[in-house]
């Protein structure tokens, strides 16, 4: 009876079903060895030797699969069809043989499927090989270039940069994406622009939509409208003519489907339309495939297998009828250069069978395999076929020419199933259906309208877009997306705020350090070239102690001349690098690195625990500072005014924006400050509104039933309203100036009603008394599964034709002692000692 392995208890429970009582299939729980995490697991000096360790968790496991060995003496190994996988099953045999349980007559065999079906599993059965040591290789290389990088440099930011936490070698590249990204919107200046529109009518009454796209005789760019008074110009240009319609064209148009699903267009399309993570899309994927659902999930190709075409032709056939089935099957081929991530596209193993017929629990689940089965129905179906008109509209004397565009759909094809998702909206004026309309007609003027705009800076990222753009450069595999990017978010360097990814100061700082002492490898080129080299080492036809060795010579020898820099010295460059976005010129026209606070000091980059800031060289006499981000030209840091002889100010600090009283001095090293409310706006800010913060808590008054101190404030979860222990939110912030006694008793009141808190007890339906033998009281509660009698920690249910009321001292105790029965053989009731 051999000894299957596969990673997951789920995997091997579908797996199990399929091989029968013949096999013995067990759960390795993923990676069984790793790389302790201290100096010395990748050692150079000795041809690159790697050092593993089996994680304690894994040794039961370890144990399990040996213990199965002394009875069964044959091992399949059926881990992942990807490099992981292939890493998982070296592991194992690895591990297995230095505990002596592989034996010399032991058969050790490699089995890969790339579903989880009935024909897969036997059919991989039938196919056994041994593990693919080119494609172990590569996994060897790549965790030793990712321990190798993070065990070198990390140390070097931690002693240069207080505060960062780590750098990766592909993570800090993919940081610097989204660094880049923010510094191309902080230092995007929108252009103006001007459109003209006009409402048409047709001689038989009925309105349409033209744009202007002749002007003076000459056809119009974009941007040629630059201001309000040439759009006015315009307008005229085309009130004072009498228009006619030129021409009339009707095109056919089609659009054909999407290819299937690889992994990279999965987590794309799962944000675009649910706002899935990556991680949380790759979740999802994987329980699905283990169920025997989908294919495998982690893969660069959008092939599909015969088989699972011809099945997907068939099942449109049935659903959607014959005219929505191509005449001959869409064949899509592989972008991917790298063959081993190179499986079948990410399709379901049943084409047949939509949401409505698997039986999954689990939302994401649900709604990622309906997404899979339709993208995947709609690559093999008939292209949606339209009709596209297009209507000129001009002056006679040429002067002035509009343009009204439209469609009409004449077959939805794949559409009646699917349509891929945007990253950002897109207006298009085409969808719209256009009246009929006649060549050489006149068009009359119903209304003429100029409209504004600005060039917006380039969006930021959502996961989706960066792993879009990651799949462009060639940084990263499908195996590795998901956790580059949950990677950046755990360590701080970037936050995710309404789906779109954000650097944090501490982000900004690490990836400018990167590029200005390690630019080489933090380079999209150099990056994606070891990809390659990875890819070249998998397909056996490279060295990969070689490709370590080049890298190492390198990346060594910057190492050792970055550690000997002072931290001063690091701060200077990143200061000198940074200070376009940090110094840019004032309004002003004063010094852009003048203290805006004293005036004496310069500003200079400092870094903290938190990331970097700006602050003024006269620490700690000026307490000046604003983060990396901040705008220096905004109307932020100034003196308000002074209050009992104390100078008010307002101030940017690292939190945003706040108000202060006096200055920090040896006897008062931290003064009175007030963070400025959510939808207070620091332009708006006088010396009156910055004492009313700085005077919160406000004293409404005594409370007129005990004479305790009612107040309002501002705490961390928002306005509110305190009278002792009791707090009740508010809904607006300036309602804590304003709110009076009567409506604060109300607001506490409510709360008091709702109870304080989760511990606020009950009031029963019926007092009984105490209990005539064990002593405590003995109640009738209302629960949510109806009435109950509730004595001690007994609850005891009452019978559906008992009424609350009518339950006596006798029932309670007869109830409560069945209860106290059923609890469990050993617990009776405890006897009060005398």
């Amino acid at each position: 009876m051999p000894v299957v392995v596969v990673e997951s208890p789920a995997k091997a429970k579908t797996i199990n079903k399929y091989l029968g009582p013949d096999y013995t299939v067990l759960a390795s729980y993923g990676h069984v060895r790793d790389l302790p995490p201290k100096d010395g697991s990748v050692d150079p000096e000795h041809d690159f030797e790697m050092k593993w360790e089996v994680g304690v968790d894994s040794r039961k496991h370890i144990k399990a699969i040996a213990d199965a060995l002394k009875d069964d003496n044959a091992l399949i190994l059926a881990t992942d069809p990807d490099r992981e996988g292939e890493a998982i099953s070296w592991h194992l045999e690895e591990a297995l043989r230095k505990r002596k349980v592989i034996k010399k007559d032991t058969p050790v065999s490699r089995v890969v499927f790339n579903a989880i079906t009935k024909s897969a599993v036997t059919e991989a059965m039938q196919n056994p090989r041994e593990v693919d040591a080119p494609l172990v290789e590569a996994y060897l290389a790549r965790r030793a270039l990712d321990y190798l990088v993070g065990f070198n440099l990390s140390p070097v930011l931690w002693r240069k940069l207080p505060g960062a936490r780590s750098a990766g070698r592909v993570q800090s590249v993919c940081l610097r994406l989204i660094v880049e990204r923010e510094m191309e919107i902080e230092a995007f200046k929108p252009r103006e622009y001007w459109s003209v529109k006009a409402v048409l009518g047709t001689p038989r009454g009925q309105d349409y939509e033209a744009r202007l796209t002749v002007l003076a005789g000459k056809k119009l760019d974009k941007y040629d409208i630059e201001n309000e008074t040439q759009a006015e110009l315009a307008v005229q240009a085309i009130n004072s003519r009498d228009l006619t319609v030129n021409s009339v064209e009707a095109k056919p148009a089609s659009r054909n489907p999407a290819p299937p699903f690889m992994t990279s267009t999965l987590q794309q399309e799962a944000s675009r339309k649910f706002g899935m993570g990556a991680r949380q899309t790759m979740s999802a994927a994987q329980r699905l495939y283990e169920a025997g659902l989908i294919t495998y999930m982690r893969t660069d190709g959008i092939d599909m297998a015969p088989e699972a075409v011809h099945a997907a032709r068939d099942a449109i056939a049935d659903r959607y009828g014959k005219e929505y089935v191509p005449a001959s099957p869409r064949m899509y081929k592989n972008k991917a250069k790298n063959a081993q991530e190179a499986h079948e596209c990410i399709r379901p193993t049943d084409m047949t069978r939509d949401a409505a017929a698997i039986k999954v629990a689990d939302p994401d689940q649900r709604k990622l395999y309906d997404l899979i089965w339709k993208r995947t129905l709609a690559c093999q179906m008939e292209a949606a076929r339209m009709e596209r008109t297009t209507v000129e509209i001009g002056s006679a004397d040429g002067q002035v020419g509009l343009r009204a565009t439209g469609q009409v759909m004449l077959f939805d094809g794949f559409m009646r199933v699917y349509e891929e998702g945007r990253d950002d909206a897109v207006v298009d004026d085409d969808d719209k259906r256009l009246p009929q309309i006649m060549q050489g007609e006149a068009a009359d003027k119903r209304s003429v309208n100029p409209e504004q705009h600005f060039t917006q800076p380039p969006p930021r990222y959502t996961e989706a877009t960066l792993v879009k753009r990651m799949e462009e450069l060639g940084i990263g595999r499908p195996s590795t997306y998901a956790s580059i990017v949950t990677t950046i978010q755990d360590r701080e360097y970037v936050r995710k705020d309404k789906n779109r990814l954000i650097p944090e100061d501490k982000g900004r700082i690490v990836t400018i350090f990167l590029l200005n002492f390690f630019r080489k490898y933090v380079g999209y080129e150099f990056t994606a070239n070891l990809e390659e080299e990875l890819d070249v080492i998998s397909a056996g036809e490279a060295d990969y102690k070689k490709v370590l060795a080049d890298f190492w010579r390198d990346f060594s020898a910057a190492i050792a001349e970055t550690s000997e820099l002072r931290i001063t010295e690091v701060l200077d460059v990143l200061d000198d690098a940074l200070a376009p976005t940090l110094y840019p010129p004032r309004e002003d026209g004063k010094d852009p690195r003048e203290c805006p606070l004293c005036g004496e000091g310069n500003l200079h980059l400092k870094t903290s625990r938190t990331g970097g800031f700006v602050g003024c060289s006269r620490y700690p006499e000026c307490r000046y500072t604003r983060p990396i981000g901040g705008d220096a030209n905004d109307a932020g840091d100034r003196v308000l005014g002074e209050d009992a002889g104390d100078e008010i100010s307002l101030r940017s600090g690292r939190f945003g924006p706040y108000v202060q009283r006096g200055e920090a001095t040896e006897d008062n090293k931290k003064p009175p400050r007030a963070s400025l409310p959510k939808g207070w706006a620091p332009d708006d800010m006088d010396l009156e509104k910055a004492l009313m913060l700085l005077n919160l808590p406000r004293e409404i008054g005594p409370h007129p039933e005990d004479g305790e101190m009612v107040e309002a404030g501002i705490g961390r979860y928002g306005p509110y309203v305190k009278h002792g222990r009791v707090y009740a939110n508010i809904k607006e912030v300036d309602e804590v100036f304003t709110i009076g006694m009567n409506r604060a008793v109300e607001e506490l009141a409510k709360k008091t009603a709702r109870g304080a808190g989760r511990g606020a007890a009950a009031k029963p339906l019926k007092e009984l008394g105490e209990h005539p033998q064990e002593g405590g009281a003995v109640n009738v509660m209302d629960g949510r599964y109806g009435p109950y009698v509730k004595w001690n920690k007994v609850n005891a249910t009452l019978p559906k034709d008992v009424e609350p009321a009518d339950v006596t001292m006798d029932m309670a105790v007869e109830l409560i002692a069945e209860k106290a029965a059923k609890k469990g053989k050993g617990r009776k009731t405890a006897k009060k000692s005398a």
